[in-house]
């Protein structure tokens, strides 16, 4: 029998440079994730941790190298024989397949709960309002916001609203969700619902997930892999068991330690 052929990885960072004017953050980044995996990304800040993220949302530009979703270039485009830079129709097809949860929630203030959840599905994915708010309380009833959906975000707490982040993510019904430290802005007591919610969909569902966070016990629960990041390069790549019980490398244990010791 022929060999199985290996899965096309969801995401591969193929040589990506990333700088900001005179500063490097991301320095010739390869890396590849596969279809469904969950893998949480770790390391000090300005690592270049949450660079990849907003890349890949394409909320910022490569300066080099090719991010590719799924077998076909995010931040290019095929012309011909050629890769050249994506033009901006190109990115928003794309980046469709993409959902992202913020630190500071960026729900829309003049908006209901449902509203902030079917906007997008509608005018992007052209759901019909009825669908779109069918599918949205839905969601809502399983991030435990099935009763505010007629609320505004300015009458819930941090917590709430970043569950309803997460129910709007969802709603785009994407391949991958990307998620950038979404209990940092959250009072201690509200971190445990948040988590709950994001490891119930981490369980019942097989979205890709890219994850940054400071929550360990988080991260080791929910991860298929860890990456321990530092000024812009991969310091150690592995299973959560070995990043967390039995790390190689000297900077990812002082930085595991530093990390704990504030918790």
């Amino acid at each position: 029998m022929p060999s199985e052929q290996p899965a096309t990885p969801m995401v591969r960072f193929a040589d990506v440079v990333k700088r900001f004017g005179d500063k490097t953050v991301l320095d010739g980044m390869n890396f590849t994730v596969a279809p469904g995996e969950r893998v949480t990304l770790i390391g000090p800040s300005g690592s270049g941790k949450t660079t990849i993220l907003r890349l890949l949302m394409t909320l910022e530009r490569v300066t080099d190298g090719v991010i590719w979703v799924d077998g076909q270039p995010l931040t290019h485009q095929q012309r011909g024989e050629k890769l050249v830079p994506a033009s901006e129709k190109y990115l928003r097809r794309v980046r469709r397949r993409i959902g992202m949860v913020f630190q500071q929630f960026n729900l829309f203030p003049n908006m209901t709960v449902i509203e902030n959840v079917i906007e997008a599905p509608v005018s992007v994915l052209g759901l019909s309002k009825d669908e779109a708010r069918t599918r949205g309380t839905e969601l809502l009833d399983r991030v435990g916001m099935a009763d505010f959906v007629d609320a505004h975000p300015t009458r819930l707490s941090g917590g709430q609203q970043q569950r309803v982040a997460i129910a709007r993510a969802l709603a785009m019904s994407p391949d991958i969700l990307l998620l950038d430290e979404v209990t940092s802005a959250l009072d201690p007591e509200l971190v445990v619902d948040v988590l709950d919610v994001l490891r119930d969909i981490a369980e019942d569902t097989d979205i890709t997930m890219l994850i940054v966070t400071h929550e360990m016990r988080f991260a080791r629960d929910v991860s298929d892999r860890v990456l321990m990041f530092d000024n812009g390069v991969i310091v150690e790549d592995g299973p959560p068991s070995k990043i967390f019980n039995d790390p190689e490398h000297e900077r990812t244990r002082t930085f595991l330690r530093a990390v704990l010791e504030e918790r």
